[in-house]
């Protein structure tokens, strides 16, 4: 029986069917069409099956994407599905939002060799959509319960990794957030047209069902100090991300009008969400028929530039100081952008803020790259009487997040932190200088991808575990404290 495999010179490489860019201007539905059973097995037939498989190794939960692309292209998905998830706690997001021209797919040998790589975040968003619809998706079910417990702060991806981990290993598991709604930025930050709602809800769903605790609008600090949690349980994980905005320190920047991104996201995903949203209603945070200029190059500008743009904005404008081959987010976030209307206006910096008190433009200056500097990147060069001036009602600084001051939200002044304000673990722990305090996700690596906050939130629960079971707890606790100390 010939290879089903390596098929790659036959078939062209085929994303799902997109939406038409007029069409999904009119609503926050998800842009990509599913794959019909065929093209996925054509699809994942491409596949080389490489002897080093630099998909995997670039990827940071090292899922075993050539054995599930053989499994799928042999029709047997189930299985598939199985090899997936045994690495991987949300394939189907991480098949959505993941910037796979980032990581596996652009590490796909087929790339490199210009063949284009194989589609493999579509593949693996089918396979996981068709296991919910088959049935095949199954809670976190413990052999036996240990009756221990564990709390979790962060409803967000790492958090909800490590307590379906943790549940797995029949823990009695507490998972407090500040928000109304489990799933972090995965329900408040991401919007619909990457990530339906319903597609998070399902999985918290799940791990609620499974026997996971969930204490909604919960604020460490206020309703109760992390003593009192690490009090209550055996121990306590930290997941709560970053979420503290970047300041842009230029004239003008106190006028009305501007805004940090993850205000504006979490009001428009609120609208989504169906709730009463006063700043969204009044205007404050709706682009609806003004002229919007969204600062930055990540994946979170482009999340408000298309929001921007389903709003019904009037003119939208990215306003990046590098070019487009040094944009830190999706080269293919970028070209839906595109597609929608947005406008980049690459190789600019704003330098001040205009209006009286409410904003009215932005005036930047052009901008050229020099020199490496020490990561290797070109260090952006103000050029000499380059300004120019753009309109604007609405200004959204998408410049990147910083910690929270945890200790002083925390109440609690022992709890260490680095001098970028991320919490200090013993890396090979995974605790804090607290006995039992154990920390993961961008609180602890700093801002982010998803998927390295499922990475962090499983090798935490397997920390957790370890020292749990471990007869040699105080030797593990003295060990963090010296390593925090140093």
């Amino acid at each position: 029986m010939p290879d089903p495999m390596q098929r790659f010179v036959d078939i062209h490489a085929a994303m799902p069917d997109k939406r038409a860019a007029d069409d999904r201007q009119q609503d926050f539905g998800e842009i990509y069409a599913a794959y019909t059973l065929e093209t996925a097995v054509a699809q994942s037939s491409r596949c080389e099956q490489c002897g080093i498989p630099y998909c995997q190794v670039h990827c940071p939960l090292q899922n075993n994407i050539p054995d599930w692309l053989r499994l799928a292209t042999e029709g047997r998905l189930e299985e598939a599905y199985a090899i997936s998830q045994a690495t991987n706690t949300f394939p189907e997001i991480c098949g959505r939002i993941c910037p796979q021209d980032r990581l596996c797919e652009g590490s796909c040998v087929l790339e490199q060799s210009r063949h284009t790589s194989v589609t493999i975040g579509a593949i693996e968003k089918y396979i996981t959509d068709t296991a919910w619809d088959q049935g095949w998706v199954k809670g976190p079910t413990p052999r036996a319960e240990k009756n221990v417990s564990v709390g979790i702060i962060g409803a967000g991806p790492g958090g909800l990794a490590a307590a379906d981990r943790l549940r797995q290993q029949g823990y009695e598991v507490h998972v407090y957030d500040r928000y109304d709604r489990a799933g972090g930025l995965l329900i408040y930050g991401i919007p619909n047209f990457k990530l339906d709602k319903d597609v998070v809800r399902r999985r918290t769903q799940l791990l609620s069902d499974s026997g996971v605790i969930f204490h909604s609008n919960f604020e460490v600090g206020r309703d109760a100090t992390l003593v009192d949690l690490r009090n209550q349980h055996a121990a306590v994980l930290i997941a709560t991300g970053v979420y503290k905005a970047r300041e842009l320190e230029t004239p003008g920047s106190g006028l009305t009008g501007i805004h940090p991104a993850m205000d504006y996201l979490i009001a428009s995903n609120r609208k989504g969400l169906g709730d009463n949203v006063p700043v969204f209603e009044d205007g404050t945070l709706n682009a609806a028929g003004k002229n919007v200029v969204v600062i930055g190059g990540g994946d979170t500008a482009m999340d408000c530039v298309r929001t921007a743009v389903r709003q019904g904005a009037r003119s939208v404008k990215c306003l990046y100081r590098r070019d487009r081959a040094n944009m830190p987010g999706s080269l293919r976030e970028v070209s839906n952008a595109e597609e929608e209307g947005v406008e980049f206006v690459w190789l600019a910096a704003p330098e001040a803020f205009l209006g009286d008190a409410h904003v009215t433009g932005v005036r930047a200056h052009r901008i050229r790259l020099g020199a490496p500097d020490s990561t290797g990147r070109q260090t952006p060069e103000v050029i000499g009487d380059s300004s120019f001036a753009l309109d604007a009602d609405i200004v959204i600084k998408a410049l990147g997040f910083d910690p929270e001051d945890l200790p002083a939200l925390f109440n609690e002044s022992a709890l260490p932190v680095t001098r970028w304000g991320t919490i200090a673990i013993d890396p090979r722990t995974r605790m804090t200088a607290m006995p039992g305090v154990f920390a993961a996700g961008d609180i602890v690596r700093g801002a982010s991808l998803v998927v390295w906050a499922i990475k962090d939130g499983r090798d935490a629960a397997d920390a957790i575990h370890a020292y749990v079971e471990s007869g040699n707890i105080q030797e593990q606790e003295d060990a963090a404290a010296l390593a925090a100390a140093s």
